[in-house]
């Protein structure tokens, strides 16, 4: 699977083959080329996971109403519990 195939993936397909390499590489039953291989896959959508998550982080915010009424929005990072 090339770069851009994976780049393509959404975040539940990358994920979802994230999670059969690692089952594949833990069963230890794997070449090792095929191995190396797989593992070089499992960083490429490790790395699209994560800039995935990130981006959907930088999207949610925490809607506020403000004390005059006025509706504002602040970083859900800020959420007080």
């Amino acid at each position: 699977m090339s770069e851009n195939e994976i780049n393509d993936l959404n975040f539940e397909e990358a994920i979802a083959q994230l999670e059969a390499i690692v089952r594949e590489l833990e069963s230890g039953r794997i070449k090792l080329d095929d191995a190396v291989l797989a593992y070089e896959k499992a960083v490429a959508l490790k790395k699209l996971c994560e800039n995935k998550l990130k981006d959907a982080q930088m999207k949610i915010e925490k809607i506020e109403i403000a004390p005059n009424g006025d509706l504002t929005s602040a970083p859900l990072d800020h959420v007080e519990e």
